[in-house]
């Protein structure tokens, strides 16, 4: 009887992980550009079966179809919105410098929004003077108070917000709150039932679960923070409601907001109740929504919203800012907390820079987030040498995100200038057309640099062999952070 061959386990243990992958390898990379899939394989290369469940989980860019679905009857039911937009629009040519018009023009092909001019917008750079206007606004607020966030914590400035919210609900003021389910975790299992015993209307927003995984992304995250009274009032920008400190006993966060009125206000409504129908499935229109009486402001502000994130088909924060670095002629400073930058928007810096132009970074000395800053100091050497300058800043976590180019163009909103920005949290930024907004903006980037050091490229080189290692490895994981 000749002995019958029977593979052991870790036989068919070892053919499977071969089979996982050839199989991912032809998958990823037809999903995939080439750095984002060159990473997903070196980790399923390395480990296989975990790397395929990693990737099942955070791999791709998925929504729910009934997502996708909600977001095409909502673009349907408020066209009306978007062409009363356009009557405030004006002529863009006699409203902004002849060269901004390509910018205005990808702007609007890109987020779908146009220009708004007459709008008033109030730079605040101060967490407890944003929050004192806040209340002030709550407190006067007669219809609708409009929240979305992506951090709401309980602390003392959640709870002035939370009681601010309380009066206005037993005032008749309608209050809905938005708060990102992971971000604000804590805060919905303690506080929602003492919010909804109120009176106050609250949703997660993007809820996560094992079962949402099989249907979409489990780690894609609303990044968004709008705050919209009444629909003539509204904040937006990168402040959370949290305490300046975010928890952290001696690390100061320094945040940019932008207090808005004027046409530009239906805009930043428009994000909200697009995002308030994905997850409440209440429609929220009418003139109390989209009031008339937001008319544009003589000589007041052009400005124009970018919403961003996976429902929209390319990455259109990431193509609007590159267009305008390509389109610098003198000066651009960036301020982010947080730069892990893809491929593309790392040559246009350093392409500017190379062409003469003065290309300013500046970044918190410190961060919060261990991998990702040090993904980002990986970075630090190559934009250096292509003449790029850096400055880190040392009072403090610096978690403004803003963009000056030359004298008359600003950037402002919840995105990082990072590749989870650009392709993966849903993001709210502005564009402003305005020189006087530009240079209280530049103002403040100076502030930044002021309380910053310079780095070098010398000293940068002198740093310890190991660290460098260390940085460049987690650098080649910068598409998965």
């Amino acid at each position: 009887m000749s002995d019958e061959f029977i593979p052991s386990w870790s036989l068919l243990y070892y053919i499977s992980e071969w089979l996982v992958r050839l199989v991912m390898l032809g998958l990823v990379i037809e999903r995939h550009p080439p750095r984002t899939a060159m990473t997903w394989l070196l980790v399923i290369f390395f480990l296989p079966w975990p790397g395929l469940l990693l990737y099942l989980f955070i791999g791709e860019n998925r929504l729910p179809h009934r997502r996708l679905t909600k977001r095409k009857a909502l673009l349907t039911r408020l066209e009306y919105v978007r062409k009363r937009y356009m009557s405030h629009r004006g002529n863009v040519s006699s409203i902004v410098d002849q060269e901004f018009l390509p910018t205005v023009k990808l702007a609007e092909r890109l987020g779908y929004m146009p220009i708004m001019s007459g709008n008033k917008a109030t730079l605040l750079a101060d967490t407890d003077v944003v929050i004192d206007l806040m209340v002030e606004n709550i407190n006067a607020a007669q219809h609708h108070v409009h929240i979305l966030v992506y951090i709401f914590s309980v602390d003392e400035t959640g709870e002035r917000i939370m009681v601010a919210l309380e009066r206005a609900v037993s005032r008749g003021v309608e209050c809905r709150l938005l708060a990102d389910a992971q971000g604000s975790r804590q805060f919905l299992r303690r506080m929602s039932q003492r919010l909804i015993k109120s009176g106050i209307k609250l949703y997660p927003a993007l809820p996560v679960s094992l079962l949402r995984a099989w249907v979409s992304r489990i780690d894609l995250r609303n990044h968004r923070k709008i705050v919209v009274i009444d629909g003539r009032i509204a904040y937006t920008g990168s402040q959370n409601i949290v305490d300046a400190g975010y928890g952290h006993r001696n690390l100061q966060w320094h945040d940019l907001m932008v207090c808005l009125s004027g046409p530009v206000v239906l805009e930043l409504q428009a994000v909200f109740v697009g995002d308030w129908f994905a997850e409440s499935n209440e429609l929220l229109d009418g003139t109390d929504i989209f009031p008339d009486g937001n008319s544009p402001v003589k000589g007041g502000v052009a400005a124009q919203t970018l919403p961003s994130g996976p429902l929209f088909p390319t990455e259109n924060y990431q193509r609007l800012a590159v267009a305008a670095l390509y389109a610098t002629r003198r000066k651009v400073t960036i301020t982010t907390p947080y730069f892990v930058p893809d491929e593309v928007f790392l040559e246009a810096m350093e392409t500017v820079a190379l062409r003469g132009v003065l290309v300013e970074l500046i970044v918190p000395l410190h961060s919060d987030q261990i991998l990702v800053g040090n993904a980002a100091r990986g970075y630090y050497e190559r934009l250096l040498k292509s003449g790029v300058t850096i400055y880190l800043f040392n009072k403090g976590l610096l978690h403004a995100k803003s963009m000056t180019i030359d004298d008359s163009l600003a950037f402002l909103g919840s995105s990082n200038f990072d590749i989870r920005s650009f392709a993966l949290n849903f993001e709210i930024n502005m564009i402003f057309y305005d020189a006087g907004f530009a240079k209280s903006l530049r103002q403040q980037q100076d502030w930044y640099r002021a309380h910053s050091q310079q780095l070098t490229l010398t000293r940068w080189q002198q740093r310890p062999r190991l660290q460098r290692i260390m940085q460049n490895i987690i650098k080649l994981l910068s598409p998965l952070l």
